[in-house]
């Protein structure tokens, strides 16, 4: 009934020039949500499920989570198996075959660009690692073009009556967000070859883009704590580099971070890892801003 009633008041949308119906969208994360707003704007309902402060691999499933996915015309996630750990549990019980992977209300955003640190084994020795990649690309805001076009190509499968919204909604997003790329890579240029540590491998495409070096993690192995051994080794590597930074997250705890810090003077920067993860970010414009504010202030 549903399906029949979307495709009644989408007809009807194409001989009025607009769809009455606003298509009920769910991502995963705020970033995601941020896009799409950007896109759809009133056309749409958009919400995320993860608060841009949670950690993004253990998100806690909610019953409004499952009442959320179960209305849902169409689900975009990060993929990368991001949402690995807690998203299949609320699929399963919305029991919504229309957003299913496969289906053509799913989008999995990761198949749209390219993955470092993809394993060539996995085994638990290795940490939490993500077999099919890094999954935290989005970090790379020149990823973010591809991204939003996937998302409006996806917008007009689902609404074809409002193609040209969305198409319109697109070209002016990534005319702004596309300024925003030569501002950022601008700021970013002082950086070029600074040598930096991260608690957690989050930032590593970004570290990529502006052509930082990674010389060390807080983390000995993805998700493991650290310990003594490994702070140890970490100072070692310290005390024969130039290390420009410290960043680290908004989840982790920060006490080993904050150890080296203090020890050999270096700046710890607080990097947000999504939008709404510090007060500063709520848009996926503000979310770079305040990476790159932090990093050249």
């Amino acid at each position: 009934m549903r399906k029949a009633l979307i495709l009644i008041l989408m007809i009807i949308g194409a001989t009025t020039g607009v769809s009455a119906y606003r298509l009920k969208v769910v991502a995963s994360y705020p970033y995601i949500a941020s896009i799409v707003e950007n896109i759809g704007k009133d056309r749409i309902q958009v919400s995320a499920l993860a608060r841009g402060d949670y950690d993004p691999h253990v998100i806690i499933p909610k019953p409004s989570y499952i009442g959320k996915v179960r209305k849902a015309d169409l689900l975009i996630i990060n993929g990368a198996q991001l949402e690995i750990g807690w998203l299949p549990p609320i699929l399963n019980q919305a029991a919504n075959p229309d957003i299913l992977p496969g289906s053509r209300g799913f989008l999995d955003l990761s198949k749209y660009v390219s993955l470092i640190d993809v394993p060539e084994s996995i085994s638990r020795a290795q940490g939490d690692i993500h077999p099919e990649g890094n999954p935290h690309y989005y970090l790379d805001p020149y990823n973010i073009p591809p991204l939003s076009k996937a998302i409006a190509a996806k917008l007009n499968e689902l609404d074809p009556g409002n193609e040209s919204f969305y198409n319109g909604n697109l070209e002016a997003f990534l005319g702004l967000f596309n300024q925003k790329l030569e501002h950022w890579n601008d700021q970013m240029i002082p950086l070029k070859g600074a040598e930096v540590i991260e608690y957690h491998k989050n930032n590593d495409y970004f570290i990529r883009r502006f052509e930082m070096n990674l010389v060390g993690t807080v983390e000995p192995l993805p998700g493991i704590p650290p310990t003594s051994r490994h702070i140890e080794s970490l100072e070692k590597i310290i005390q024969t580099k130039n290390i420009r930074f410290i960043f680290h997250d908004v989840y982790h705890p920060i006490e080993a971070s904050r150890h080296l810090s203090i020890k050999f003077g270096l700046k710890l920067i607080l990097i947000p890892h999504d939008v709404g993860a510090v007060k500063e970010t709520d848009t996926i414009y503000s979310l770079y801003d305040t990476i790159i504010r932090r990093m050249v202030q």
